[in-house]
C-alpha cells in the first residue's frame, strides 16, 4: 500500500516512519523545503528517542521518502494522512487554516478513490468540513472517504505508543474506509490491540475527551498537594492510595507545577470552545485550566518561602522542557516560572539536557550551563523544574559545596524530604513535608 503523510512535524514524522516500519510505502510531505532537506540528509527536526534510527532504517530499505511534492504524493497514494498544525487562535479554538489548505490541494489532485484521514487533533465537524471542501473543489467526480484517526502519542515515548498503543480509534462513514484503515493497522492485531470503530464526529471528540480528562487528573492531584501542604499530609501516599483503586488508576497523579506541552493546554482550551459553540459551558475543564494557571504562581510562592525576595539573587534552574525526553518548551511550567523570577529581578543559571537551544530564543537573558553542577555554581538556591532522570541522583554533597546557600526547591518531588533535611538542606517540595 502507498500512503502519504502531509506534515512532517512531530506527529507526521512519527506516524509516517512507524507505518513504513510496518512495511507500508510512505511519502512524508512538507512545504518547508529546509525541513525536507534536513530529513533527506538524515538529520531530525524533532527530538524523540529512537526516531533517527527508525528513519534511517526505513529510508535505507526504500519504504520511507521525504518530499515537498504534495501533488505527486497525493496522486500516488491510496490513504492520505493530514498531520498539519492546528494552532490555537486568540479565543482558544483550533485554527484550521492549514487543514483547509491541504483539503483544497487534495481536491485539485484527486485522481481516483482515496481515504483522507485527519491525524491532527481537530474540532468536531472538521471531517465534514473536509468532505465539503473536496466535493466543492475537485474538478472531477472521484469517490473518496474522509476518516478520523486521532493520535495518542506522548512526547518521549511516541514510537512505543504507536507500535504498542492502548487503542486505535477509527471514525468513518463507509465500510470500505474502515476496512482500508484496519488493513493499514493490521500488524497490531498480533498484539491484540483494541480497535474503536465509530463515526467521524465521535472519533474527533475522543481525543479531546482523553486529553481533557488526563489534564483534569493532573490538576486534581495538584490541588490535593496544595491541601497536603496545609494539613501536613503526604501527597505521594494520597496518590498511591487513590491509584490502587482500579477505577482511578495511578497514572497522571504526580504533583508538580502543572501540565504544559503542545497538547494539553491547546486541547483543553479547544474543547471548552467546542462546548461554548454548542451552547454549553464545560465547567470542569474551565476550572482545570484555571487551576493549572494558578499552580505556577503557587510554585513561585514556594521559591519565595525558601529564598525570600529574589531580586539580585541567582537561581540554578534544572529543567526547561515541559517534561523529560523532549526538547519541547511550549507552555512549559518551567519557562513560565523562570519568566516570573526574571521579572522580579532574579538571575538564572539553567541546564536542560535537550531544551536549551529552544529556550535561548525566548529567554536570552538566562545563563545556559554545560551541566547541573555548573548551574549550581555560585547560585543562591537550586530549583528542580523538570524531572529528567539524570537529576534524580545528583551528588548532593557536591551541590552543597557549589551553592552559596544550601537551599533546594524541588517542584517535581524527586528527592526524599527527610533525607534532604538530614543532609543539611533547606528543602521544600510539593505536597510533602519531612516528619520530625
Amino acid at each position: 500500500m502507498n500512503i502519504c503523510v502531509i506534515g512532517s512535524g512531530y506527529v507526521g514524522l512519527v506516524t509516517g516512519t512507524c507505518f513504513a516500519d510496518f512495511g507500508v510505502n510512505v511519502a512524508c510531505v512538507d512545504k518547508d523545503s529546509a525541513k525536507i532537506a534536513m530529513l533527506n540528509r538524515g538529520e531530525m527536526p524533532i527530538y524523540e528517542p529512537g526516531i533517527k534510527e527508525l528513519v534511517d532504517k526505513n529510508v535505507h530499505e526504500k519504504r520511507l521518502t521525504f518530499t515537498t511534492g504534495l501533488a505527486d504524493a497525493i496522486r500516488k497514494s491510496l490513504v492520505i494522512f493530514i498531520a498539519v498544525g492546528t494552532p490555537p487562535k486568540e479565543d482558544g479554538s483550533a485554527d484550521l487554516v492549514y487543514v483547509e489548505e491541504v483539503a483544497k490541494t487534495i481536491a485539485a489532485n484527486l485522481n481516483g478513490y482515496k481515504v483522507i484521514v485527519t491525524k491532527s487533533t481537530v474540532p468536531v465537524g472538521t471531517g465534514a468540513l473536509i468532505e465539503k471542501i473536496i466535493e466543492r473543489e475537485q474538478p472531477g467526480s472521484h469517490k473518496f472517504d474522509v476518516a478520523s484517526n486521532p493520535e495518542f502519542l506522548r512526547e518521549g515515548s511516541a514510537i512505543e505508543d504507536f507500535m504498542r498503543p492502548n487503542r486505535v480509534v477509527i471514525g468513518a462513514r463507509s465500510a470500505e474506509a474502515v476496512a482500508i484503515m484496519k488493513d493499514l493497522y493490521s500488524p497490531l492485531y498480533l498484539i491484540e490491540t483494541p480497535f474503536v470503530i465509530t463515526d467521524i464526529e465521535t472519533a474527533e471528540l475522543i481525543k479531546y475527551a482523553s486529553n481533557a480528562f488526563l489534564a483534569t487528573k493532573i490538576s486534581f492531584i495538584n490541588e490535593m498537594a496544595n491541601i497536603c501542604d496545609r494539613v501536613g499530609a503526604d501527597v505521594h501516599m494520597v496518590a498511591k492510595g487513590m491509584g490502587l483503586d482500579k477505577r482511578i488508576g495511578p497514572k497522571f497523579l504526580h504533583p508538580g507545577p502543572g501540565y504544559g506541552g503542545s497538547c494539553f493546554p491547546k486541547d483543553t482550551s479547544a474543547v471548552t470552545r467546542i462546548a461554548k459553540q454548542s451552547g454549553y459551558t464545560f465547567k470542569i475543564v474551565e476550572s482545570v485550566i484555571e487551576v493549572n494557571r494558578c499552580q505556577r504562581e503557587i510554585m513561585l510562592d514556594k521559591i519565595h518561602a525558601v529564598m525570600g525576595p529574589v531580586r539580585g539573587k541567582t537561581v540554578a534552574a534544572l529543567g526547561l522542557t515541559f517534561k523529560p525526553n523532549t526538547d519541547d518548551i511550549r507552555d512549559s511550567p518551567a519557562t513560565d516560572i523562570l519568566r516570573m523570577l526574571i521579572k522580579e529581578g532574579a538571575k538564572i543559571r539553567a541546564y536542560d539536557p535537550a531544551g536549551m537551544e529552544n529556550t535561548k530564543a525566548v529567554l536570552p537573558e538566562v545563563v545556559y550551563c554545560n551541566d547541573e553542577y555548573e548551574a549550581a555554581q555560585g547560585s543562591d538556591a537550586l530549583v528542580v523544574l523538570t524531572e529528567w532522570n539524570q537529576f534524580r541522583k545528583l551528588d548532593m554533597e557536591r551541590i552543597k559545596g557549589l551553592l552559596k546557600a544550601h537551599k533546594v526547591i524541588d517542584l517535581r518531588n524527586i528527592y526524599d524530604p527527610a533525607l534532604m533535611l538530614e543532609s543539611g538542606f533547606d528543602y521544600v517540595c510539593v505536597g510533602r513535608t519531612a516528619k520530625k
